[in-house]
């Protein structure tokens, strides 16, 4: 058996991470587009219903209606949750999944006190415990797309430079 510093097992195990990692994006991007896909065709039979429900439409109707509409909003946000890598897009789709239960769920009163408790718990999140350095950024090294730059961590004008597409390594070399 080999020492685990040699580098050529070094190597070899190095190339099999980063195909792994290939691999896991490419699958992502495929379920993201199978996603996307169903979501494009579930909007059909929400634009079928809609005369329905401007002349006759009853509650089971329009109940049915803010499910399917909620459920797509949902399924955007994990689309785009998926895109970001970001920890604020994943407290974005458990805000809608929660919202969508509360305005669509006849729940008691104490399951709605705990969704909304589980809201303000996610915006207290959001603005208290995030953490910068965990999803500031996107794999490109530019800041994550939903942030401020008081919670990218880093100065406000070089944020909003690093936003238009100029990179770190970019801006300093053009500074010598």
């Amino acid at each position: 058996m080999e020492h685990p510093s040699h580098p050529v097992e070094s190597h070899w195990r190095t190339s099999l991470r980063n195909r792994i990692i290939q691999a896991s994006s490419l699958l992502e991007v495929l379920l993201s587009g199978l996603v996307l896909i169903g979501l494009l065709l579930s909007v059909v039979p929400l634009i079928r219903w809609m005369p329905g429900l401007l002349f006759d439409g009853n509650e089971a109707e329009i109940r049915t209606f803010l499910e399917r509409s909620l459920d797509i909003v949902i399924g955007i946000e994990f689309i785009k949750m998926l895109a970001k890598h970001s920890p604020g897009s994943s407290l974005e789709v458990l805000l809608y999944a929660i919202a969508r239960h509360l305005v669509v769920g006849h729940d008691s009163a104490v399951e709605n006190l705990l969704s909304v408790g589980a809201i303000a718990l996610i915006f207290i999140v959001r603005k208290f415990f995030f953490v910068p350095a965990f999803g500031a950024h996107l794999p490109d090294g530019h800041p994550a797309p939903d942030l401020t730059p008081a919670q990218s961590g880093i100065p406000a004008d070089w944020f909003r430079r690093r936003h238009s597409e100029v990179k770190p390594e970019e801006e300093t070399e053009t500074k010598e």
